[in-house]
């Protein structure tokens, strides 16, 4: 199989697999080195850059996705006439936000931090499908674990939960520092 084989052949799983997929996976698929289904990555996402393309290769932490450039969204949704998600109210980016940064965490943990009964925000964002459960934690009652999916970066414009802001800039920590020396 030679380069635009292979391109041709990430390019068509990509598309059909609709959902963020590994590398290792689609050289498992095309039975080729990952290295030249990686070289095939870079290609169609270097094609994908142009400005004649609607289309994009989104690098999600491990895994790669097919998308349609964000700059085409009104008339993706005029075509689709897909109604309006609704945005997430306070309480549900008050969770989501908890899980994010400590990831994975029962609803009881969610409820401890927020001090609410935090059911209906994680009922919520288990069906928009911004978190997903990870199992079970090893504690009495052996109580569901959530975590964020690739949605949520998606959602929030990220690679990796690597590339969410950090909780305490060093700003807060030096005001912090100088009003406890005042």
């Amino acid at each position: 199989m030679n380069q635009k084989q292979i391109r041709a052949a990430v390019e068509a799983m990509l598309f059909a697999a609709a959902d963020p997929i590994s590398a290792d996976k689609l050289a498992q698929a095309v039975q080729l080195p990952q290295a030249s289904v990686e070289a095939a990555l870079e290609d169609l996402r270097t094609r994908y850059q142009r400005e004649d393309s609607g289309l994009c290769l989104l690098h999600l932490d491990t895994r790669w996705q097919l998308s349609t450039k964000a700059e085409w969204a009104d008339c993706i949704r005029r075509l689709l006439d897909a109604r309006r998600a609704v945005p997430l109210g306070p309480a549900a980016m008050e969770a989501l936000t908890v899980i994010a940064y400590n990831q994975p965490v029962s609803r009881a943990f969610i409820e401890q931090v927020r001090g609410v009964d935090s059911s209906s925000s994680v009922t919520s964002l288990l069906e928009k499908g911004l978190i997903e459960e990870a199992g079970r934690l090893d504690l009495p009652g052996r109580p569901v674990s959530f975590r964020t999916t690739d949605v949520f970066l998606r959602c929030f414009g990220l690679s990796s939960l690597a590339d969410l802001p950090p909780v305490h800039s060093a700003e807060d920590e030096t005001t912090k520092t100088e009003e406890a020396n005042e």
